[in-house]
């Protein structure tokens, strides 16, 4: 492993992306441990996208970890795909962690709610009533974080969550990661909770592999910070730390 810091960002760079998910999901439960020693209940956000994959099985699989006093949140939603479609965040969320350990709840965003903006109130209220302790995070091949493209990204945004029109360089990542077999497929609008609802967690991990995100990896951490490049945000926080692999870590000045 090397280990680089750009601004407040910690950066740890593996070999391998099942190095890295297994590394992050080992500093994720030893943080998790750490907390609930202190605390009776924790919430947590996660992304849905199969750069998560090896860091939510091992997460998942991790029986040191008391998942009754953890709720849980997840970041975006597609507008308009049905209930089942395999896509839907919530359900990539509920096959991979979701439905595997015994949350105290999960609380799930509708993106099937017929008002949208009705949905994303309801679910800010719910963010407000609590403290998010940690966000377990990507970045997409742009430099999003949820779904907070370049073009909606705001760091000083007055709402929690809100609805998004999609780039089509972030559409297409999901035809580029398998999620669907054409562009066309994919939906053009989502729910997203907003930078400034992300930031003011207290812990962030972001596990970032595949050359594909070498160039928003770059710009994250060598860039400048600014929403041309949301995901450079990271640099500001106080407790984040970035996990590459060879690949995604490719670009950067070491």
């Amino acid at each position: 492993m090397e280990q680089l810091q750009k601004d407040k960002l910690k950066i740890k760079i593996f070999p391998t992306r099942e190095e890295m998910g297994r590394a992050a999901a080992a500093d994720a439960s030893v943080l998790i441990r750490k907390l609930q020693e202190e605390k009776d209940h924790l919430n947590l956000v996660f992304a849905a996208a199969p750069s998560q994959n090896e860091f939510l099985k091992a997460l998942s699989e991790d029986d040191t970890i008391d998942f009754s006093r953890i709720t849980a949140y997840h970041m975006d939603e597609y507008i308009g795909l049905p209930a089942d479609a395999p896509q839907g965040f919530g359900n990539f969320l509920k096959r991979h962690i979701f439905g595997l350990c015994p949350f105290a709840s999960v609380n799930y965003i509708n993106g099937e709610a017929p008002d949208p903006e009705k949905e994303c109130e309801r679910y800010s209220q719910l963010l407000k009533a609590v403290h998010i302790d940690m966000v377990l995070m990507g970045i997409g091949e742009n430099g999003h974080i949820a779904f907070n493209d370049p073009s909606v990204a705001d760091f000083q945004d007055s709402k929690m969550v809100k609805v998004v029109t999609l780039e089509q360089v972030c559409r297409q990542q999901q035809v580029n990661d398998g999620c669907f077999a054409k562009l066309e497929q994919v939906p053009k609008k989502a729910i997203t909770l907003t930078v400034p609802t992300l930031m003011d967690a207290d812990y962030h991990f972001c596990i970032v592999p595949s050359g594909l995100k070498a160039n928003a990896v770059r710009d994250a951490v060598e860039g400048p910070i600014a929403e041309t490049c949301p995901a450079s945000i990271l640099r500001t926080a106080p407790n984040a730390c970035l996990y590459l692999d060879a690949d995604s870590a490719g670009l950067l000045q070491k």
